[in-house]
């Protein structure tokens, strides 16, 4: 009996063994993560939930990165795609959202070992073991993962040897409300409540001209919307703006100085500059709890001062920034910080409180190794709620994972992070002024923050 509880697990792992990985997310992170298989000979799996690989950078296309080309190109992709005769583009020039995917990311999909792995309109629901909820041990590292999915056909399953979520947090925004739960009301009004950063000065601008635009968050990705309109207000004078937040001052964006990073530093003083020339109304300490629908936009009424008061605007963008998808993942064994959402081990290194994009340490598979053999969060949806991530740092965890995956433990354990000396680490300004900026983790099927590689 003893011999034969001896070997079925090893006649299971080897079975394992011929499944693919599982990749969840089409981004920056998820192919980087595709690239690194390739070059490792393990086989793979992409599901991406947009019609299109690198959706949520799609839908930011129009912002661009604080980082230059350099930074934001994956070492093992950038292997790949040189020996296609691909070239970098120009090394210190910094691309748009758009510039990225057209550039980069669709002739990297579009590789023969990356493209026939690749499922688009594919959204993975749930996470589990095969036959086995959270609460099975037994022989567990050496059954499959289970993946339930929406496809064009309806319901899928499908099955993998290991899973590297890179699926971010773009859709998953931040409430509005200072809870943390959405405000109540919101659903009547959800019509007259943007997403962060929209294209105000493109596609979108027929929505935002001439109207009073509520613009709610206290990071980057609000200060590059508040510079957008106020560029719109130029040309459309009626455009009016408010800047809402919870505390008495934005001190992500409002920076001294001697702020290390010049470009943040301009950003917040351009900000600045239009709160003091009246261009931007600044309403302060103001924690939403409700919002109301009216003739022509949206009432948010709010805790300000021990007082309930009103404020009534046309439109609302919500720039609180983003939070994990976690409840596709409730029957895997994961150990999250119970403050930031992050890996347990990780979370120390990525503590906002202590670190900016340039100081996070490099990590690798042991800091991202969760009591879910095989399962790992990668990219922006790794940092949970902290809005330090940068591309870079990504690029590595996902080096260290697929090492690790391929059993070169060596590898894996090496983690290297050579960042910017700035840390190039927040939303900027590109070299003509103009605005820039998300995170660079936004790019990652994932989100936009306070950080812009």
């Amino acid at each position: 009996m003893t011999l034969i509880d001896l070997t079925v697990p090893s006649l299971q792992q080897r079975s394992l063994d011929t499944l693919p990985v599982a990749i969840i997310g089409a981004g920056p992170v998820g192919l980087a993560a595709a690239a690194n298989l390739v070059e490792r000979g393990i086989d793979f799996v992409i599901y991406e939930s947009g019609d299109q690989i690198g959706s949520s950078i799609r839908q930011w296309g129009h912002t661009r990165l604080f980082s230059p080309w350099k930074h934001v190109v994956d070492p093992a992709s950038r292997r790949l795609l040189e020996a296609t005769g691909w070239q970098l583009p120009a090394p210190e020039s910094l691309p748009t959202g758009t510039e990225l995917v057209e550039q980069y990311l669709e002739p990297l999909a579009a590789l023969d070992e990356i493209a026939g792995r690749i499922r688009t309109d594919v959204r993975v629901e749930a996470v589990t073991r095969q036959g086995m909820d959270r609460t099975r041990t037994a022989r567990r590292a050496a059954t499959p993962f289970l993946l339930r999915a929406h496809t064009v056909d309806g319901i899928e399953e499908f099955t993998a040897r290991a899973v590297i979520d890179t699926s971010g947090t773009y859709s998953h925004p931040n409430s509005l409300a200072s809870s943390g739960l959405d405000p109540l009301g919101l659903a009547d009004v959800a019509d007259r409540v943007s997403h962060a950063l929209p294209d105000v000065l493109g596609r979108e601008r027929g929505r935002f001209a001439g109207r009073h635009v509520t613009v709610v968050g206290a990071g980057h990705s609000a200060a590059n919307t508040l510079l957008a309109l106020a560029e719109l207000a130029e040309q459309e004078s009626d455009t009016r703006i408010t800047w809402l937040i919870r505390n008495a001052s934005a001190v992500r964006v409002t920076t001294s100085d001697d702020d290390g990073l010049a470009a943040r530093a301009s950003i917040g003083r351009r900000v600045d500059a239009l709160v003091a020339a009246g261009r931007i109304t600044v309403l302060d300490r103001f924690e939403i709890v409700r919002l109301g629908r009216t003739d022509d936009g949206v009432r948010l009424i709010g805790a300000r001062a021990g007082e309930l008061v009103e404020h009534d605007t046309d439109l609302v963008v919500s720039a609180t920034g983003f939070r994990p998808d976690l409840d596709m993942l409730r029957e895997i064994r994961l150990e999250l910080d119970e403050i930031v959402e992050a890996p347990k081990r990780l979370a120390p290194l990525i503590d906002p409180n202590v670190h900016t994009c340039g100081t996070v340490e490099p990590h690798g598979f042991a800091e991202l190794t969760h009591p879910e053999p095989g399962f790992f969060l990668a990219g922006m949806k790794s940092y949970g709620r902290a809005p330090t991530f940068l591309l870079a740092t990504g690029y590595e965890q996902v080096r260290s994972i697929t090492a690790w995956l391929a059993g070169d433990l060596a590898a894996a354990s090496n983690v290297e992070l050579v960042l910017p000396e700035t840390g190039v680490c927040s939303t900027s300004l590109a070299p003509d002024g103009s605005s820039c900026g998300t995170s660079d983790a936004a790019s990652g099927a994932s989100s936009a923050s306070s950080c812009c590689s």
